[in-house]
């Protein structure tokens, strides 16, 4: 696991430690930690920044306080300099931390109060500690080819990141817990896979970021995290309405065919497979989903309102849903009267080039494709024009 790398910063010490306003406090006892330097450092957005140092008591006790942030913000609190020894947690305003804990393995041997957040941010720390060291003992698995070992990294990371978007990231959006999820990091030797836990270009991931920037923006818009995260997801949605333009610029010079479309055979909630030629007829609006969005219930209700107006004339829903859980999928499309379907292996996201959800393409009466979203202005009059 890579160690976060300390800062020698005398006169921001200096600066901190005769700073007057509001502030916070972390506070606790590790045993362990007798007689021994414990130091506050801040997880800035351009590396480690030193805060401040106190030297434990005889029983290993502590008390350090630094000025309070004006939005969530992640702090490390580390025994000694060699960053063997530490904890991540986070404060929101001028509370009080407390942290107990033993050495050694003090990331896997403490206790926090007074901090929801931080708290979720330990489980959050032990879960990838976890994953950590099963990637190191896949890797060392000389009985496995790297081919197996791949597929089960690919596994193991969609597993950890469904129950981190579930459990932290979709609970509280705005939470400094959330941010801490959404950009861990794994170490592995796999040139082709990328160090970041989360991506953008990723359907889920990318939703999982929209959900953490969009709230960020709204609730600490001055926040520098909050700048960065929105700045991630403006630019990749550029990027995509830039490649859809550029789609849409050959499919009018007559470079690319669209005549067919790329059909889909996927089950409904019944087990029945459903395709997208079975429709030839109709114009279907193809709907990439998320139900466990924050957005899904909105959503839903939208589509809701477009299958009651223009059903009976001819409209079809052929909704492609890409949640990991199937029993509550199945829950939720239970009460649904257009086609649902489920894909929780995205391979549909990857045949419609989605890069994230939730997205939709219109098909018009002889099965050929007409437009996604990006060139649709008005989702009534595209609609009316199909049909």
């Amino acid at each position: 696991m890579k160690r976060f790398s300390f800062i020698a910063a005398v006169a921001a010490l200096a600066l901190t430690s005769c700073s007057h306003g509001p502030s916070f406090t972390v506070e606790g006892t590790i045993d362990g930690a007798q007689d021994s330097m414990l130091y506050l450092f801040h997880r800035s957005m351009s590396g480690t920044v030193l805060l401040d140092s106190v030297k434990a008591d005889g029983s290993g006790h502590f008390s350090i306080s630094a000025a309070a942030p004006d939005s969530p913000d992640l702090y490390i609190l580390s025994v000694g300099q060699q960053g063997r020894e530490y904890v991540n947690f986070s404060v929101d305003s001028t509370e009080t931390v407390t942290i107990n804990g033993k050495l050694p393995a003090l990331a896997q041997n403490y206790s926090v109060s007074g901090s929801t957040s931080s708290e979720k941010i330990r489980q959050l720390a032990i879960m990838h500690s976890k994953l950590q060291q099963s990637v190191y003992d896949l890797e060392d698995n000389t009985s496995l080819s790297p081919a197996l070992i791949l597929d089960s990294l690919d596994y193991m990371l969609r597993q950890y990141k469904d129950t981190l978007f579930r459990n932290y990231i979709v609970e509280e959006p705005q939470s400094a817990y959330a941010y801490f999820a959404l950009i861990q990091k794994l170490n592995h030797r796999y040139a082709q896979l990328s160090n970041d836990i989360f991506l953008m270009g990723d359907s889920l991931d990318g939703i999982a970021y929209r959900a953490v920037a969009t709230c960020w923006k709204q609730f600490y818009p001055e926040s520098e995290r909050a700048q960065q995260l929105w700045n991630m997801v403006e630019r990749h949605i550029n990027n995509t309405r830039k490649v859809a333009a550029q789609q849409q610029k050959l499919i009018d010079e007559g470079r690319i065919n669209v005549s067919n479309i790329i059909d889909l055979s996927l089950p409904d909630r019944r087990g029945n497979i459903r395709t997208l030629t079975e429709l030839a007829g109709q114009v279907v609006l193809l709907d990439f989903h998320l139900f466990e969005s924050p957005e899904s219930a909105a959503r839903i209700l939208k589509l809701r309102e477009l299958y009651d107006r223009y059903h009976d004339r001819g409209l079809e829903i052929y909704q492609v849903s890409i949640d990991q859980n199937e029993f509550q999928w199945k829950q939720a499309v239970a009460s649904l009267p257009w086609i649902c379907v489920f894909d929780p292996q995205q391979s549909s996201c990857i045949q419609y080039n989605v890069p994230a959800v939730p997205e939709y393409f219109l098909i018009d009466r002889s099965n050929a494709l007409q437009m996604r979203s990006e060139q649709v202005e008005e989702i009534d009059k595209a609609i009316e024009s199909l049909l």
